[in-house]
């Protein structure tokens, strides 16, 4: 038997800002395999064909660098929804993505530098919560974006697995 691949349907484009990162050393002990860092979120937008918002400040991506080439990271958000249909209701954001490319291009973003965003793989798969029945269709449903990293802020797309 062979099934139908899933198809991609746009979810929404985020921004997200950041401050500079927080290097919380080498984690040691029992399942110790990288660097820790700690990357502040200070704001941002929220843009998609159903959803509008912002991204509230207080949330964190908290990485774990595996090696000079690839991070593991794992970042806790909200947005607070603008609009007639959603407008008050907030988002709470998990997601989980793999960073990975040349050691010179992410000792760059590393540094606060610019890397062109087609030389890095940055893969991820959010999940929500949500308050409001009318945003059930959210827990539902999986997703799954691209992203590029930038010297002050984060740019994903997402994109429901149909």
């Amino acid at each position: 038997m062979s099934l139908p691949p899933p198809t991609l349907e746009h979810l929404a484009d985020l921004t997200i800002h950041v401050a500079v990162p927080v290097e919380a050393g080498a984690v040691t002990g029992l399942n110790s395999r990288g660097r820790r860092r700690i990357i502040p979120i200070t704001g941002g937008t929220l843009r998609g064909a159903r959803l509008q918002g912002r991204v509230l400040p207080g949330g964190a991506d908290f990485q774990l660098v595996v090696s000079d080439t690839a991070a593991e990271l794992d970042a806790r958000y909200i947005i607070a929804l603008d609009g007639p249909e959603f407008g008050g209701e907030h988002l709470y954001v998990h997601n989980r993505a793999l960073r990975r490319g040349q050691a010179a291009d992410i000792a760059r973003l590393v540094n606060g530098e610019s890397v062109d965003p087609a030389a890095v793989y940055f893969r991820c798969v959010p999940t929500f919560e949500v308050s409001s029945p009318a945003l059930a269709w959210l827990t539902e449903n999986l997703y799954v974006g691209t992203g590029a990293r930038h010297p002050d802020r984060v740019e994903l797309s997402l994109f429901r697995l149909a």
